[in-house]
């Protein structure tokens, strides 16, 4: 069975656009029990960009999540790599500033790309993103999973490959 990597975008999206926590209850309720029975995680670089702001989405990962619902990507090096392989490689079509951004250490993008793929027998990102293989702008995460031949999906595909509903 497959784990889902969720992107920061499922929780920021959700928490700002369409779930807001204080009307869709029955969202969050299933994150949380998605992630109590590992059906989703996360990484640590998610995380981070998450609890940049000390909102209420912080507080409600603080008080739902499991402590190991955000892993580690420390030991990642080898599929980091690729991931900065294929980006550094198409610098003739991305703009500098685009690779810059997307391999920023800062950045959860390239690492969950990383982690799916030193996974990826099993596991498949979660992204609200979409491929846009023209931009040069920006590079997305869809258009990295399609180069490297990693799984990914949007959240409601995600839902219904896991037959859930709320």
């Amino acid at each position: 069975m497959s784990v889902y990597v969720v992107d920061t975008n499922f929780f920021i999206q959700a928490h700002r656009a369409h779930y807001p926590l204080d009307v869709v209850s029955s969202f969050w309720n299933k994150v949380k029990e998605l992630a109590e029975n590992k059906s989703i995680i996360s990484i640590d670089k998610v995380k981070h960009e998450i609890y940049r702001n000390n909102d209420a989405l912080k507080q409600w990962c603080e008080e739902n999540l499991p402590d190991d619902f955000f892993k580690d990507t420390s030991n990642i090096t080898d599929a980091y790599s690729q991931v900065v392989s294929w980006a550094t490689a198409r610098s003739n079509h991305f703009l500098p500033n685009a690779i810059n951004e997307f391999l920023d250490s800062e950045e959860a993008d390239a690492f969950i790309v990383a982690y799916v793929l030193s996974e990826n027998h099993d596991r498949v990102v979660v992204t609200q993103e979409l491929s846009e293989p023209k931009s040069k702008k920006k590079i997305k995460i869809p258009d990295v999973c399609i180069g490297l031949n990693v799984n990914y999906v949007n959240v409601m595909t995600m839902f219904r490959e896991l037959s859930e509903t709320f």
